[in-house]
């Protein structure tokens, strides 16, 4: 049936129609499905501009008393604090992460400690409960507690691979947009453009290229206006970044902003390097895919290579028989 059904040219006229037929309207469909994440982030970023912008107001009129907090959502607040999550939950390293990879503020950070809680816990009482009440395997009880340790090892460590996934993928979208958007940061300096007019025309352009470069660019001409210091707006662009080429052009700024050297020339020499770099990783990857490709040849092209070459001679070999 099935081979007379592949062999009927009616029958594959009408797949090859619904295949079209549905491949039309899928591509039709999708401008009009498809998420703007462009408006949403830029509409966060405006956000996080405005609240700068209070914190900093706030801390010019009440210097004594320090700057604000701003209040993360009171549930996870009050389980943070009573448990002192942060004492022995906490570290740097991870505070860094979490503004690496986009999660500012201090609702995230409450947000990361009760998953490190949680996770390992949840994972400890769904694979002790599976295998007490579900399904032993008829595994030795030695061998049941190594997987209740193991899902509880998934389990601390699964924030934390999340969180640096996250991390990789921005730094990844922001390393491929840097090029272009030292270009443009060049176009406007050399053109007379102040600094903070720069970063917000270059955050308003380069937001198809990568939303999170134009996210920290526009940060950054917020943080030019209101902090007291613009060497600070520069340092904070580089550990939001943690690319080290994001680190050579603001220690450039940094020391046009101190010694008055001009920019444009060293704008340059940066952007060429930083395409530089990106060429090689490229190039790095296309090195690289030799010996990826080895193993696939031999599991996947050898054999069919041979069943080709040979069947024929099988055939007329079995036939002389």
């Amino acid at each position: 049936m099935i081979m007379q059904a592949l062999s009927d040219p009616q029958f594959l006229a009408m797949v090859l129609a619904g295949i079209a037929a549905v491949a039309t309207v899928f591509t039709v469909a999708m401008p009009l499905i498809a998420n703007d994440n462009l408006d949403k982030r830029m509409k966060a970023v405006a956000v996080e501009r405005d609240r700068i912008r209070a914190r900093e107001r706030e801390r010019l009129t009440r210097q004594n008393r320090g700057s604000l907090r701003s209040r993360p959502a009171e549930r996870i607040r009050q389980f943070v604090e009573q448990f002192k999550l942060s004492d022995w939950l906490g570290t740097e390293t991870a505070k860094m992460q979490l503004m690496q990879a986009g999660f500012r503020g201090q609702k995230s950070e409450y947000t990361f400690l009760v998953f490190r809680l949680v996770l390992p816990i949840s994972f400890t009482l769904i694979a002790g409960a599976y295998l007490y009440f579900i399904d032993d395997f008829e595994l030795s009880l030695i061998i049941q507690l190594g997987i209740v340790i193991f899902a509880a090892y998934i389990g601390i460590k699964a924030p934390e691979i999340f969180l640096r996934n996250a991390m990789q993928k921005r730094q990844l979208s922001i390393r491929r947009a840097w090029p272009d958007a030292l270009d443009l940061l060049l176009i406007c300096a050399e053109s007379g453009t102040s600094m903070e007019q720069a970063f917000r025309r270059v955050s308003t352009e380069i937001g198809r290229a990568s939303i999170a470069l134009a996210e920290e660019l526009a940060l950054t001409t917020a943080e030019l206006s209101y902090l007291p210091e613009r060497r600070q707006a520069y340092e904070h662009l580089a550990e939001r970044t943690g690319l080290e080429s994001v680190k050579a052009v603001s220690t450039a700024l940094i020391q046009a902003e101190r010694y008055g050297t001009p920019i444009g020339q060293a704008l340059r020499v940066l952007a060429q390097e930083s395409r530089d770099q990106r060429m090689n990783e490229a190039e790095k990857k296309a090195a690289a895919l030799p010996p990826k490709l080895t193993v696939p040849m031999i599991l996947f092209f050898l054999p069919v290579l041979f069943a080709v070459i040979m069947t024929p001679a099988l055939i007329q070999v079995f036939d002389w028989q």
